[in-house]
């Protein structure tokens, strides 16, 4: 699966599942709907679609779906950054932290932090 084939809130739904590991719809709903409004009905229509795409799988227990992902945080992050570095910044990881750089607010203790990891390399 790519990270290109999730949707926005099919990614966030996935981070849900990443964060708790095992939860019912009613529960990924609530946890949404703290940043945005979100229907349940949508999310239970987003959670069959992931479980089409192979990325979260269910158990049925006390007759509630729970559901779990089947795909890494890690693997999505790292094939969605490939592909923003392929396709905006033409295969350039300095391009695209050249352009964080100049065009993000970053604070200074992170800023610490990308220099600690290049001192490091």
């Amino acid at each position: 699966m790519n990270a290109s084939q999730l949707g926005r809130v099919q990614l966030q739904i996935m981070q849900v599942l990443w964060d708790r590991g095992r939860v019912n719809a009613r529960e990924i709903t609530d946890a949404l709907n703290q940043h945005s409004n979100i229907a349940h009905s949508t999310v239970q229509t987003l959670l069959r679609q992931l479980e089409a795409k192979q990325a979260v799988a269910h158990d049925v227990e006390e007759r509630t779906f729970v559901f779990y992902p089947l795909i890494k945080e890690d693997k999505v992050t790292r094939q969605a950054t490939r592909e923003l570095i392929d396709d905006i910044f033409d295969g350039s990881a300095a391009g695209l932290v050249a352009y964080l750089l100049e065009n993000e607010k970053i604070p200074k203790s992170e800023l610490q932090q990308l220099r600690k990891l290049i001192n490091d390399e």
